[in-house]
């Protein structure tokens, strides 16, 4: 009988998305204190697109976690986190320094580290509603792109009248 692919092994699985997570939310120490940073925050500054290529990243963590069979209600918390991260972070100023606290990434690893130590009984997630969640997300995050685009055009046509 032959042995499974390697990639296929949850082993294998929550030591990439580790990897992801610590890129995303921890990659970088700050100097001089004991702070990390990672590239999702950092990626967030890019107007538009630093979000949407964020979300993609943390979107893959979710649909990793429902291949991995968590609970429903577990995919959803992590897509609250997602959000949270996401709206919030769309606040200018504010939500760039709320981007570098909030680590919705490593919030969403320890969820899944948690379920995989000690898996309950309940449910099993399944890959259609961790889609449907992505889905979701992505529509958040276009309709914060689409306002912030609208309200720049309307602020541009007010100066510049």
């Amino acid at each position: 009988m032959p042995e499974p692919s390697p990639v296929l092994l949850p082993v294998n699985r929550l030591q990439r998305l580790r990897s992801l997570s610590h890129l995303l939310d921890n990659a970088i120490a700050v100097p001089g204190t004991r702070y990390r940073v990672g590239l999702d925050p950092i990626l967030g500054l890019l107007p538009g697109a630093g979000d949407i290529i964020g979300t993609g990243f943390s979107a893959y963590i979710i649909l990793e976690a429902a291949l991995m069979g968590l609970p429903k209600v577990t995919l959803t918390r992590m897509a609250f986190n997602i959000l949270l991260e996401t709206v919030v972070g769309s606040v200018p100023f504010f939500g760039d320094i709320f981007d570098f606290a909030w680590k919705a990434n490593v919030k969403n690893l320890e969820l899944l580290e948690s379920h995989v130590a000690t898996p309950r009984s309940s449910k099993r997630g399944d890959w259609w509603f961790a889609v449907l969640l992505i889905i979701g997300l992505f529509a958040v995050v276009l309709g914060i792109a689409a306002l912030t685009i609208n309200l720049f055009g309307y602020l541009w046509s007010v100066i510049f009248r």
